[in-house]
């Protein structure tokens, strides 16, 4: 029998707590959580069913029940964590960004290679099943050349003045905000269900007036851009957009057909043709054969954030152990995003065109 890995969460937040069920409805244990309060670390490790709470996250480094150290917490400590993690030989998920810069970036990333570890970040949109099914309609050629691709992530839980985050701070969150906390998702997930690359972008970003003197990381922008294959496409990116909860919508239009997904209503692909639309529920039998791994539960029983979040642990564990995986998000993809967002910035610094590396 496979001995369960053991995973410690660095980071009690909403998303170290995403984290820890995900490490456990995939088969692993949360040996350990590290929270930065020695006052609740007990708690929180009873809160996030972990064997035992630590104020101290070097404490996991030498334990030899943690295989991978989960990190979670703002962005500005990512970068010394999972470096930490790596030169002790354990395997890491880290949540975007990787680093403040690309340079940064660019160092755990060769870090993580030379290591022969697994070393994830957790673009989980490619873990629902109907993008999966997207994908493999346009890989497949069902679709037709590609003409056009546009979409939308839109939030708004910072949409009231008063409204404040660790994130509105560029010393914790970095020099973008907006972009590059929800903008990388949208465009990792087109790069992904296209297999085609942002090659040159511009960009226009906005911030809205707060109390207590200007803010320095963006609330939104728009984006225009072409990719290596030629096409075109624009997205527009808020948190500030009321209303909109977590709207991560994207089209990609072909010479036969579309195909939209929206994250608020991921049950459903809609596939768009000259003689009619479809709407297919997600693991019916009119989904793409290759998105079967992806549909664990039956048609007509909704899947959401939290199984892709399953599935992509899942796929970390499964890799840890040897098997292939498909689309697993690696360290690379993780400075691919610390990329795009540079060029974005100085897009909108410039108002010029910027290629992407």
């Amino acid at each position: 029998m496979k001995r369960r890995l053991g995973s410690a969460i660095v980071g009690a937040g909403m998303i170290g707590t995403i984290h820890a069920r995900a490490v456990r409805a995939a088969g692993g244990d949360v040996v350990a959580v590290a929270t930065n309060d020695s006052t609740t670390a007990g708690t929180t490790a009873e809160r996030l069913a972990a064997d035992r709470g630590t104020a101290d996250w070097h404490d996991l480094l030498d334990d030899p029940a943690v295989d991978v150290i989960h990190v979670c917490t703002p962005n500005h400590l990512h970068a010394e964590i999972a470096a930490a993690a790596l030169t002790a030989g354990k395997h890491v998920i880290c949540e975007k960004p990787l680093a403040m810069d690309p340079t940064s970036s660019l160092l755990l990333k060769n870090q993580a290679d030379a290591a022969g570890l697994v070393a994830a970040v957790p673009f989980v949109y490619r873990f629902y099943g109907t993008v999966r099914d997207a994908k493999a309609r346009i890989t497949s050629g069902e679709t037709g050349a590609i003409r056009l691709i546009h979409g939308t992530y839109l939030q708004d839980w910072l949409s009231r003045p008063e409204d404040t985050n660790w994130r509105v701070d560029p010393a914790t969150s970095g020099a973008s905000r907006a972009f590059g906390d929800i903008g990388v998702h949208w465009c990792d997930l087109i790069e992904f269900v296209t297999g085609q690359r942002i090659t040159r972008l511009s960009a226009r970003l906005f911030t809205i007036d707060r109390p207590g003197g200007p803010v320095l990381t963006e609330d939104g922008g728009t984006l225009m851009f072409e990719t290596d294959a030629g096409v075109i496409g624009s997205a527009v990116i808020s948190q500030v957009s009321p209303g909109r909860k977590n709207r991560l919508w994207f089209s990609v239009e072909g010479e036969t057909s579309s195909v939209q997904f929206d994250q608020e209503n991921p049950d459903a692909l809609w596939i768009g043709a000259r003689a009619g639309n479809q709407v297919i529920p997600r693991g019916a039998e009119a989904s793409h054969p290759d998105a079967a791994p992806y549909n664990p539960i039956p048609v007509g029983h909704p899947m959401g954030y939290q199984d892709c979040f399953t599935a992509f642990t899942g796929d970390v564990y499964r890799a840890i152990r040897g098997e292939s995986v498909d689309g697993l998000p690696t360290f690379t993809d993780g400075l691919r995003a610390a990329t795009i967002t540079n060029a974005v910035l100085d897009a909108a610094k410039t108002s010029n065109w910027v290629e992407v590396p």
